[in-house]
Parts: structure tokens; C-alpha cells; sequence
């Protein structure tokens, strides 16, 4: 008797169109599956289809609505699918379950910066680099943020502790360095 792989293994494989399979049937079986819906949820988002991950997402946070992490990801669709201020009621829920999710905290601080929020983004990622102070993307959009207040001395240690931490990204992290006299243009800072 062989073990039938689960969809979760399929997308760690990549193997969409059989995670797909997977998922669908288990919500045959039991369309209470929050799991299942998570999962096409996430296939949905990677394939960039925004509107499918935001309904599946959606589904599996009604069935299961005290998963903070179900939260971030349907507030990650719809802030995906521009709606921001959707998404930031949706990540309130993130926080009213745990209130210090680093994972909420960073996409609630990449919303404040589409917004043109860049002080409370701030706020937000601050909040995360204390609870995960070895993770480069956090030290580079704060980088990014501090160069939009115009704080380019501390735009430079941000992005040099990023370089620190990551030397894989250099050339993302040296060409943000290069552009620091430069005038802000627009910058998407879940880039890194």
C-alpha cells in the first residue's frame, strides 16, 4: 500500500494542477476543510490570481476564523487585489488574536507605504525587526521607508545591516544604497 501524496506536497513540488486535484477533493469529502482552501488559496496567489486566492482565502478564514495566519494571507489577496483598507480590517483581525504577528505587521506596514503612510509603516516595521531582528527584507523596507522621510544617514545603516544579513541580494540592496541622493520615485517596497 503506497501513500497518496497530500496537495500541500504537491505545491512544494510545484505540481499546481495535482495540488489542485488534491485540494478539490478533499472538499468533496468535507467542504469544512480549511486547509484544502488555504491550499488552492495559495496556489491561486502564486499563479497571481488575485481574485481566486482572495475567495479561497476567504473561505477558509470563515471556516476557521481564530487562525491569525488565515488573516494575513486573505489581507495579503486583498490588499493584492487593491483594496487596503479591506485588507487592514482583515490584518485587525491578525491582531486581535496575536497581537504582536510579525507576519501581520510587515504587510500591515507595506499597506501604510502605498497608502503614503511612511511614519506609521515605520511604526510597523520597527514592531517586526524587534521580534525578528536577523531578517534582511524587514532592514531593507525600513531603508526604503527612512529614505522616503528623507533619514538617508539611517537609510544607509538599514540597508547595510540588510547587506549584512543577506549578502545574496547585494545587487537589490547596492542599487537602493546607489539611489539614496536621488529623488523617491515611487518605490515598491515588498520588491525584496
Amino acid at each position: 500500500h503506497t501513500r497518496r501524496p497530500s496537495g500541500h506536497e504537491y505545491v512544494s513540488n510545484e505540481d499546481f494542477d495535482q495540488a489542485v486535484a488534491c485540494f478539490r477533493h478533499a472538499i468533496r469529502v468535507n467542504d469544512r476543510h480549511y486547509t484544502a482552501w488555504y491550499g488552492l488559496g495559495a496556489i491561486y496567489f502564486r499563479q497571481e490570481k488575485y481574485d481566486l486566492a482572495e475567495f479561497h482565502f476567504g473561505k477558509a478564514l470563515h471556516i476557521n476564523p481564530r487562525s491569525s495566519v488565515l488573516h494575513c494571507h486573505l489581507g495579503m489577496a486583498q490588499h493584492t487585489n487593491r483594496k487596503p483598507y479591506v485588507a487592514l480590517d482583515t490584518l485587525a483581525g491578525a491582531f486581535r488574536i496575536d497581537p504582536r504577528n510579525p507576519q501581520a505587521l510587515y504587510q500591515r506596514a507595506t499597506i501604510f507605504m502605498a497608502l503614503e503612510r511612511p511614519r506609521e509603516a515605520l511604526a510597523e516595521l520597527e514592531k517586526v525587526r524587534d521580534a525578528a531582528p536577523r531578517e534582511a527584507s524587514v532592514h531593507f523596507s525600513m531603508g526604503r521607508v527612512l529614505k522616503r522621510l528623507g533619514r538617508p544617514e539611517e537609510a544607509m545603516r538599514a540597508f547595510l545591516t540588510a547587506l549584512d544579513l543577506d549578502p545574496k541580494d547585494n545587487n537589490l540592496i547596492k542599487a537602493a544604497i546607489d539611489r539614496l541622493d536621488e529623488p523617491d520615485v515611487d518605490e515598491d517596497v515588498s520588491g525584496f
